[in-house]
């Protein structure tokens, strides 16, 4: 069996047009979905990318793999899911980037945090320089500018641009020539290479990441007066009421900003046609996303390869795009951990239920031992999600999991090494988030709660932890957090007991 793993950074949970999105359209993907299965409530388990990517490669929680931030070396004792693809024969190889923190007694480092994730190999590896596609650009005539980023700055002085919003002129180079555009060319060069020996591609797109900006003839496909407003409250005031955490972010965002040139610091200031206009741009880098991935599943229809590849689409983490205020992907609110799930399983046990769409709760680090499951690799003990496939076949365990759990570090918008949020000692800054049918928990190490009823208040605006008449849920909820905590420690060897005839396992 082939594995095509694609995963996106930023894509927001919601925005796909089979789950009944208002405005996206997402017909190559839908399509997808109808010939496999799609999980409607999946969530990420981190942010931001690094670490993430991490829970999804490893399938563990954060609080097992410790990669906290962008730069916080992965522990090399842990494995991963091209390690152990490899042990099984396949040689995974890299279309895009991991964002993978190396471990420093263990690797030399040459990326900073853009590692490539062990056991993969970077057959085309992308990271902030940009090195293979700009290459690829420059063959083809382009010129390009010392500074990587100016690459995704607008066409300049674009008719019809004005009072149009800073995200609505087109990029620079075509469609054709977008690094999407790029990628999937690299993939299909590849797979086309090595048909006569089963695959594994991991294909990671930055798209819809910031900076906001898409090519003709995406960039008008959707008009920012057709979008909605953010939700959010009134200022960024009333937002700010909510806790402590929230009062300190809206008003110090930080990370990639909207536009190339653009602080994120200014987020506060933008205009409504700005913010329409931003959304809309992000759905249109969305549309190019899907025709892309729609290009890349053709190919393996006509050259035979689709009935034998598993393909798992998914993001890292979501994305604001103004809600409560923010952009980008550094709160507990649901924008920023629910992510989009599809996988289309290729064998006959599928047949029965393609174009499922599941409800049950679903986590990132699920991912692993549904791909190990899928190639026949047993997925290792440190993998804290399960395998997915028997929802694919339409039989869910009777025993899943009813919320889902997720994790950040408050240090990771600072973006200094010296610098931690509201004076907080390094240990204080993890935030873990439980969230079931009916309540989201919140809990800070020295921070008051934050418990939202998601059923009266979906869009999380009504903290009601300070209240007496909830009281008791709180104390619920943190006792839940708690048994989940210590229901997924590390437990590679607990499970051993050594005797003298050697080691036995013994039964979970």
């Amino acid at each position: 069996m082939n594995v095509l793993f694609i995963m996106v950074d930023q894509w927001r949970g919601d925005c796909l047009s089979l789950l009944g999105h208002p405005h996206v359209r997402t017909p190559h993907l839908d399509a997808l979905a109808a010939d496999g299965t799609a999980f409607r409530r999946h969530f990420g388990q981190a942010s931001p990318c690094g670490p993430s990517r991490a829970s999804v490669l490893t399938g563990m929680y954060l609080h097992n793999h410790r990669s906290l931030l962008n730069g916080t070396p992965l522990d090399a004792r842990h494995t991963n899911v091209a390690l152990e693809a490899r042990a099984v024969g396949y040689d995974p190889a890299l279309f895009g980037y991991t964002d993978v923190s190396l471990d420093p007694r263990h690797y030399d480092i040459e990326h900073g945090y853009e590692g490539v994730l062990p056991g993969l190999n970077p057959v085309c590896h992308i990271n902030s320089s940009w090195e293979p596609w700009f290459a690829d650009l420059a063959s083809k005539g382009y010129d390009i500018p010392a500074n990587p980023q100016d690459m995704f700055r607008p066409q300049a002085n674009y008719p019809g641009a004005d009072n149009k919003g800073p995200t609505f002129a087109p990029a620079q180079y075509t469609a054709e020539d977008s690094n999407t555009a790029f990628l999937v060319d690299e993939t299909i060069r590849y797979v086309s290479a090595n048909q006569d020996t089963p695959w594994f591609a991991h294909l990671s797109f930055i798209s819809p990441h910031p900076p906001f900006i898409v090519p003709a003839p995406y960039h008008d496909m959707y008009d920012a007066d057709d979008m909605d407003e953010p939700r959010r409250r009134e200022t960024p005031e009333l937002e700010s009421e909510q806790h402590p955490w929230i009062d300190y972010f809206v008003h110090n965002q930080a990370g990639s900003g909207y536009s190339v040139g653009v602080d994120s610091a200014d987020n506060l200031s933008l205009s409504d046609r700005d913010t329409r206009q931003i959304k809309a741009t992000y759905f249109a880098m969305i549309a190019e996303v899907d025709a892309q991935i729609g290009r890349l599943v053709n190919h393996l229809k006509e050259s035979g390869s689709y009935d034998d590849t598993l393909i798992v689409f998914t993001s890292d983490h979501g994305e604001h795009l103004g809600d409560h205020w923010m952009y980008a992907k550094y709160s507990y609110y649901q924008q920023t951990f629910h992510v989009p799930l599809i996988i289309r399983d290729p064998t006959s046990a599928a047949d029965a239920v393609r174009g499922t769409v599941v409800d049950a709760f679903t986590e990132s680090v699920d991912i692993m031992p549904t791909i190990l499951e899928s190639i026949g690799a047993t997925p290792p003990r440190q993998c804290d999600g399960r395998s997915l496939l028997p929802f694919c076949r339409g039989t869910g365990p009777a025993d899943w999991r009813d919320a889902y759990h997720a994790a950040f570090d408050m240090r990771g918008p600072a973006e200094a090494l010296d610098a931690t949020p509201l004076g907080l000692k390094p240990e204080d800054c993890v935030v873990h988030v439980l969230c079931d049918e009916n309540y989201k928990y919140v809990h800070f190490a020295t921070l008051p709660p934050v418990l939202f009823d998601l059923k009266n208040d979906p869009d999380e605006f009504e903290n009601l932890a300070d209240l007496p008449a909830y009281q008791n849920k709180i104390m619920e909820y943190r006792g839940k957090m708690l048994s989940w905590r210590m229901q997924h420690e590390t437990s590679a060897l607990t499970n051993m007991h050594l005797t003298q005839d050697g080691f036995v396992e013994l039964t979970q």
